[in-house]
């Protein structure tokens, strides 16, 4: 027996592999309900009864056609010689449309196991799948029943790994008709004869009878006397012939009773009111956001006033210089601490996403949008990335991968930005509860809905300007809707609340110290007028820019650049700016109210600077992302550039309708 056993999850897109994969190996890894989300490969490690088995997640896919990112990314992964055994993740209420990969992956000549997941759905349906004749039809390969999200079968599943691989693969399962058979053996002759080391040689004939590209280019061969034509289309329906006779014969009841879900679609999806219904279900998410997050808000702030004035009292005891104390207790924590405060709002916030994503709906968001995205020359695929710019912008860029044509790619990369990410959601909340009182969760709200129409804007004038234009197709599964399954959400959860707190204790640690020094040193040492300090200098050479968008103060020049490390450096800076030790809590905030009256700083200042945060220069890693996906620092400082100007035109043409409107 092999030391490690290397085994490969494929499946469909929103067949559960992710969840199963998180299952065996606890990894934190992001399960959502849409195609395109795990675009690269990721591992984990298991054993069963002392055998070593590293587990491979590859991107959901439909078949082993490489047109697609994902496509060629798992191909290459199972083609490998180290792959030892595929699990092929099937979602057993929709076999049908599962089952053509799993004929792709018998005819690979590698041990091939089935794991049937979402039976319960079957169940609930009334169906039933004959666990004896299945096997037998697929070449008698082990089948086995999972539950990923009830974590049913997962010791049976690893059984069937650790003796199949020690079985081998199974025989030629789809025999297709005498002619095709024919052209396949004249195919394996020549291969053989030319290219004697290829192992799976049936899968390398069907795919050069198909005119695969990558395998044309790796095995060149003169197959003009028996391929005169491409014979994708004929190998396809002559899978899916044997695929109806398979279904004929082993899933039973399937029209017994109706899906829900199609009952639900037809009204979360419907052509009116799909996007009213969408934009209704973000409002109560900002709801829970807002009432639920700043209930328990009130709990970090009194912790973290203990906590500063303990540490000042300590430093005082023990007479600590007045620098120090100031770094800790005005840079450090008033820094740190006024983020973490935030915490619970940022947590209700990925928690409600995270709710929708694996009960399913998020999938409809893209397919009511399609027509929407349509105009502006982008897919309802697009969106998806955009609606991962909910969460972060990092992982939104890289999801652009599912994208086809590069021209859709650096568009969307463009636009995914304006969605507000969850290190916006501290500015949005901190200033809406400063200046808008009981309409400040409409004032928060408003920002995610004009990022959204400023991303559809944008598109829509590019592609007016565009040469190039396409017309694309939505191709994409609506997944069942399911009850949430608590462990992934909790994954999902604290993957991101970890990362928040990573954040604060890196990042924002240090820009809170360079903030500090900066508004508390000069050329000539440590000052006592924060005007005379290097902070001040270089927020004035700002100042000029920003007084027509009703931003002209040094201090929110200072914070506006230490925003490009991380958007909620914005909101510790303030706290920072104005000496507050906890810009968050109510005494807090009405000390930066009072020092911003004195400027004439109001809600339509307030609502200026939320939206130049909406729209300007994403975050330092996001930055970094984008030049790393479009390979192209020109598009990068371009689009660095293009964000600058339309936050300031934005932020100037609120600000100057907002006085002329109030003047009237």
């Amino acid at each position: 027996m092999k030391q490690t056993i290397n085994v490969a999850f494929v499946g469909n897109p929103n067949c559960g592999k992710t969840t199963l994969f998180n299952a065996y190996t606890g990894a934190n890894l992001k399960v959502a309900n849409w195609p395109g989300v795990t675009v690269e490969r990721k591992e984990g490690e298991t054993d069963y009864r002392g055998q070593h088995i590293k587990l491979i997640d590859t991107p959901g896919i439909y078949s082993l056609t490489s047109y697609s990112i994902e496509e060629k990314v798992t191909r290459q992964c199972i083609l490998e010689d180290d792959i030892d055994v595929i699990i092929n993740i099937v979602d057993a209420s929709a076999m049908e449309r599962n089952l053509y990969l799993t004929m792709q992956l018998l005819e690979l000549g590698k041990p091939v196991i089935l794991a049937l997941n979402m039976m319960d759905i079957v169940e609930e349906r009334g169906m039933e799948i004959d666990m004896h004749r299945l096997p037998e039809l697929l070449g008698h390969i082990p089948v086995v029943p999972v539950s990923a999200r009830k974590r049913t079968g997962l010791d049976v599943l690893m059984h069937a790994v650790k003796h199949h691989y020690e079985e081998g693969p199974a025989g030629n399962v789809v025999v297709y008709r005498p002619d095709m058979e024919k052209r396949i053996v004249e195919v394996e002759k020549l291969l053989k004869s030319r290219y004697p080391q290829i192992k799976n040689i049936r899968w390398h004939a069907i795919k050069l009878l198909e005119r695969d590209d990558e395998v044309e280019k790796q095995y060149s061969l003169d197959t003009a006397a028996v391929i005169d034509r491409s014979y994708e289309k004929d190998i396809i329906n002559q899978k899916y012939d044997y695929i109806e006779e398979v279904i004929d014969e082993c899933l039973f009841y399937k029209s017994e009773k109706a899906a829900s879900t199609d009952k639900i679609d037809e009204v979360l999806t419907h052509r009116l009111w799909g996007v009213p219904i969408f934009l209704g279900i973000m409002a109560l998410v900002f709801f829970l956001t807002f009432f639920i997050g700043d209930a328990l808000k009130g709990v970090f702030e009194i912790v973290l006033s203990m906590f500063s004035d303990a540490v000042n009292h300590l430093l005082v005891s023990v007479s600590a210089a007045d620098w120090l104390i100031s770094l800790i207790v005005d840079g450090i924590i008033a820094g740190v601490g006024g983020i973490l405060t935030f915490l619970p709002n940022i947590f209700i916030l990925f928690l409600a996403l995270a709710v929708l994503e694996d009960s399913g709906y998020m999938a409809r968001v893209a397919y009511v949008m399609d027509k929407i995205m349509g105009r502006a020359g982008l897919s309802g695929k697009a969106f998806l990335p955009m609606i991962l710019g909910f969460g972060c912008t990092v992982p939104a860029v890289m999801a652009t991968r599912a994208l086809e044509r590069e021209e859709d790619r650096k568009k969307t990369i463009l636009v995914t930005p304006f969605m507000s990410c969850s290190a916006r959601l501290p500015i949005y909340v901190l200033f809406a509860d400063m200046f808008f009182g009981k309409y400040a969760m409409a004032a928060a709200f408003s920002m995610y809905v004009l990022g959204m129409l400023t991303a559809i804007v944008i598109a829509l004038v590019i592609n007016r300007f565009q040469k190039n234009k396409s017309s694309q197709s939505l191709l994409i599964e609506l997944p069942e809707y399911k009850a949430p399954n608590a462990r992934t959400i909790m994954i999902y959860v604290w993957e991101k609340v970890k990362d928040y707190l990573t954040k604060a204790g890196t990042t924002i640690f240090v820009a809170s110290i360079v903030i500090w020094f900066i508004l508390n040193f000069n050329q000539h040492g440590m000052v006592t007028e924060v005007s005379e300090s290097f902070g001040a200098a270089l927020g004035r050479w700002f100042e000029p820019l920003l007084a027509p968008a009703g931003l002209g103060l040094w201090q929110i020049g200072v914070a506006l650049i230490s925003g490009l490390s991380a958007k909620e450096v914005v909101v510790s800076s303030f706290a920072v700016l104005f000496g507050v030790g906890n810009a968050n809590s109510a005494a807090g905030m009405a000390q930066i109210v009072q020092n911003l009256s004195v400027y004439g700083f109001g809600a339509l200042n307030a609502y200026a600077l939320m939206v130049f945060c909406l729209l300007y220069t994403p975050c330092a890693a996001t930055i970094g992302t984008i030049r790393k996906e479009t390979h192209s620092w020109k598009f990068t400082f371009m689009m660095i550039a293009f964000q600058l100007l339309l936050a300031w035109g934005c932020a100037v043409l609120v600000f100057q309708a907002g006085s002329l409107l109030a003047g009237i």
